[in-house]
């Protein structure tokens, strides 16, 4: 018995058709299938109460879960079933209230808003479907799927007190064979606190003394490239071993060069590099673009391009993915150290700007800037605990020691001093150790303490 048996006129039609779809069993239990009512709105609080725990209980591990192709499925599959659940619960309300056959515009008007409740259900399940399946396509694109050893969830890092990450702006110019690392930063990052050290290696660092084996007995004296496309600078390295395999003996093409410059850092920095991740300079800029700009501090105006065409004006504001690129790039009136400065500025604005909603908002043009422009020898097993140290690290202060001039003499390193610097950096904010007076940030690199990037880019 439906509609005009029941005394159902089209305000009570519509009324209990958009409640059935606020609560399950409403439409049920008007129409006197009670059973069946009281069936749905337990299910629906059930649901919703699953939700909400996840939601609350679990809202620190939903950034981790988004990384792991297996969860993705498992969620899209949830999301699907609940949704056509939600919309048959919506067609059997209105098919057990709708109004009599007679009444002609009261069934149009009831079976429209049905329409629209089911639309507004499938909607967002599309979309989040949709970015479920972007979130798994990144994933399997960048992140290897094998470990050299297994990931622990209680002890992701084995130990570790510390993780490296080397981070590598390339660069293809025009007119030059291959790419060029003229972007080097070691991020040394506290398994604890998230705390973070940037060491900024210049490009034009010579006389690098190269790993033990192949690369070393070609170069014993230190690398000097092979000519006048190579005359031998640590931005030359990655290139050089993609280029002569037997650099990097049983290593593939596109591995080779991160293998060899990962190595080589780690030796004269003193310290263990664990994974790297390369960005295109083209691609930043596209990536920036899809967060909708990174808001930075200028100290002074930067001219910028070969023929000074363009100028970025002191302040602070929002930089567009290519001011952001000419920003990070440009050495016009300055010089490759200024660079490196306002490279670590860019990373630390970039870090502490992408948060989730802002992710989320733009998630497609990123995904897809991401798969072009990023590369990186993280594995899939180890992206949950890289996702949870994320999250420290944006509550973290962020510190930089770039070895530059006076420093260090790019022509002639002392490589000693770096590897003592570096330790005594290490040292004196590790989380084993009670905290002591911070020193007074400056932006002027002091050979002898760390600056600190929260301070010093505004």
């Amino acid at each position: 018995m439906i509609g005009k048996e029941r005394g159902f006129g089209l305000g009570a039609s519509i009324a209990l058709t958009l409640c059935s779809a606020l609560l399950w069993g409403v439409a049920h239990l008007a129409a006197e299938r009670r059973k069946t009512g009281l069936a749905l709105m337990a299910a629906y609080v059930l649901m919703l109460a699953g939700v909400l725990t996840v939601f609350t209980a679990f809202s620190a591990n939903l950034l981790s879960l988004a990384v792991q192709p297996r969860w993705l499925i498992v969620l899209t599959v949830a999301l699907v079933v609940i949704a056509l659940i939600w919309t048959a619960v919506i067609v059997w309300s209105f098919v057990l209230v709708r109004p009599d056959r007679s009444d002609a515009v009261g069934r149009f008007l009831t079976t429209t808003l049905t329409v629209a409740l089911c639309a507004l259900v499938l909607a967002p399940t599309a979309y989040a479907t949709r970015l479920a399946y972007l979130s798994r396509d990144v994933v399997n694109s960048l992140f290897t799927t094998t470990s050299n050893s297994p990931v622990v969830a209680d002890d992701p890092f084995n130990g570790a007190d510390r993780v490296n990450f080397l981070l590598l702006g390339a660069d293809a110019a025009p007119g030059r064979p291959g790419v060029r690392t003229d972007s080097m930063t070691v991020a040394s990052v506290d398994t604890a606190t998230g705390a973070t050290t940037l060491f900024g290696l210049p490009r034009n660092l010579q006389q690098v003394e190269l790993p033990e084996g192949p690369a070393r007995d070609r170069f014993p004296y230190g690398f000097t490239g092979s000519g006048p496309d190579t005359p031998g600078l640590l931005n030359e390295v990655f290139q050089f071993a993609e280029d002569n395999p037997d650099m990097v003996p049983g290593v593939p093409r596109g591995k080779r060069g991160p293998a060899l410059l990962k190595q080589t850092i780690s030796d004269i920095l003193g310290i263990d590099v664990d994974y790297y991740a390369m960005v295109d300079m083209k691609g930043f800029a596209e990536i920036v673009d899809a967060m909708g700009g990174v808001r930075v501090t200028i100290k002074e105006p930067i001219v910028y391009g070969r023929y000074r065409e363009g100028l970025l004006a002191a302040g602070t504001r929002k930089l567009s993915g290519q001011e952001a690129l000419w920003y990070g790039r440009s050495r016009t009136d300055s010089d490759d150290y200024v660079r490196m400065g306002r490279q670590k500025c860019l990373l630390n604005a970039v870090a502490k700007q992408a948060d989730p909603m802002t992710v989320l908002n733009s998630f497609e043009r990123l995904a897809a800037a991401t798969k072009r422009a990023i590369s990186t020898d993280i594995p899939q097993n180890l992206l949950p605990a890289i996702v949870d140290l994320s999250q420290k690290v944006k509550d973290a202060k962020i510190r930089s020691l770039s070895f530059v001039p006076p420093l260090i003499t790019t022509a002639d390193p002392d490589w000693y001093l770096i590897r003592h610097k570096v330790a005594q950096a290490l040292d004196e904010h590790s989380s084993t150790k009670p905290a002591t007076a911070s020193h007074t940030p400056s932006a002027t690199q002091s050979p002898d303490d760390p600056i600190n990037l929260d301070a010093t880019c505004g």
